[in-house]
């Protein structure tokens, strides 16, 4: 065999090994959008169970039972999706682009928030001393 028809040969395989499909789609599959929704909630609930934990617990909330509930699904629904999901990386990758999308989304909006509510509490605060500025200069007596 020459070298050419080894790498051809090789090639060949390769091509035909990829296309092969890994994992079967399940019955039940969550549809794509589904699965961003549900995989940007998720990443925000654990952001907010990092930080706010005592409020979770509080109220007893468990996040993958919450999620399966808001959504309808259950456990085996999800990982199944998940699994089938995964064996198709370029699939899996722009469910998670657009999670990763939202969330910068949503960070931006949260910070332009933030920043007007800082410029308005500044303005409340600066209207406020220039008030009591001009209450001094008036109280002050004529020399």
């Amino acid at each position: 065999m020459t070298m050419r028809t080894v790498v051809t040969f090789v090639m060949i395989f390769v091509v035909w090994s990829c296309a092969e499909k890994v994992v079967e789609p399940p019955e039940d599959l969550i549809s794509e959008e589904k699965m961003t929704d549900i995989l940007h909630d998720l990443a925000l609930l654990r952001a907010a169970k990092t930080s706010f934990s005592y409020h979770l617990e509080d109220s007893n909330v468990e996040i993958m039972d919450f999620l399966y509930q808001k959504y309808q699904i259950d456990s085996t629904q999800f990982v199944q999706s998940d699994k089938y999901y995964a064996s198709v990386p370029l699939r899996y990758q722009m469910i998670y682009e657009k999670v990763e999308a939202r969330l910068e989304k949503k960070r931006k909006e949260l910070e332009e928030s933030n920043q007007k509510r800082n410029d308005s509490t500044r303005a409340a605060q600066q209207k406020r001393a220039d008030s009591l500025n001009k209450v001094k200069k008036e109280a002050k007596p004529s020399s």
